[in-house]
């Protein structure tokens, strides 16, 4: 059985440095992420430290074209 999840990493080995960069995004706006589960957190503050990650992950694109 395939796994069709939109969390699968295609590479496993950087499970450590995404949960890096979202501790990052997270600091950078505000929201106390702790390791773990983090489902008492809001739906707005979830979208928020994606939103983030999402805003450095162009960022780093568009430097990476000049």
């Amino acid at each position: 059985m395939s796994n069709n999840s939109s969390n699968h990493l295609v590479v496993p080995a950087a499970r450590e440095a995404m949960e890096k960069f979202k501790m990052e995004a997270a600091n950078e706006v505000g929201v106390n992420l702790k390791n773990g589960y983090n489902g008492d957190i809001t739906a707005r503050q979830a979208g928020s430290v994606g939103g983030q990650m999402v805003k450095k992950m162009i960022q780093a694109y568009e430097n990476g074209l000049k």
